[in-house]
């Protein structure tokens, strides 16, 4: 299990380096776009939309890992003045609550993608896509979070009877 769980971080770390380029490639676009435009060259069409897909990519290929380096949104303060197995058992009911959340999203998202890729929609806009190409990065992410969930209880369940550590931001 602990090999898989190494493994599975360093897929984890790609997908935060794919993240960390889409958003200086999306920089970079937006810049350009507008110099080319403050020059009179008129831009690049479909920067607008571009970026809109860079930040939808950005923030759903970065979810797993920054749930794996601790990096995620928690109110750990409250944790810290609770008594410890209070807080534990309160670990619990987050992670249960994140992987019950996540696979809602995994269902819907699967549904939405197979719907529009049966439907066989396209998205028109500057850009012509397939609907359900928009889609899939959301249901496969989500149950990478679900399933970063599944390993952060298994380290939970191995620790000692306390609240985690990462990332604490109150001591």
């Amino acid at each position: 299990m602990e090999r898989l769980s190494h493994g599975y971080g360093r897929v984890l770390d790609g997908m935060l380096l794919t993240s960390c380029a889409l958003l200086f490639a999306m920089t970079f676009l937006i810049g350009f776009d507008v110099l080319l435009r403050n020059v009179g060259a008129g831009g690049i069409p479909p920067s607008n939309e571009l970026s809109e897909y860079g930040l939808y990519l950005i923030t759903i290929l970065a979810a797993p890992g920054l749930l794996r380096r601790g990096q995620h949104i928690r109110i750990d303060i409250v944790l810290r003045m609770l008594p410890l197995r209070l807080a534990w058992t309160l670990e619990w009911v987050g992670d249960c609550a994140g992987i019950a959340c996540c696979l809602v999203f995994v269902w819907y998202g699967a549904r939405v993608t197979l719907a529009s890729w049966l439907g066989g929609s396209v998205s028109i806009k500057t850009l012509v896509l397939p609907e359900w190409w928009i889609f899939v990065p959301m249901p496969v992410c989500f149950l990478m979070v679900a399933l970063e969930f599944v390993f952060r209880m298994r380290q939970l369940a191995l620790s000692e009877l306390a609240p985690r550590s990462d990332a604490v931001s109150a001591s």
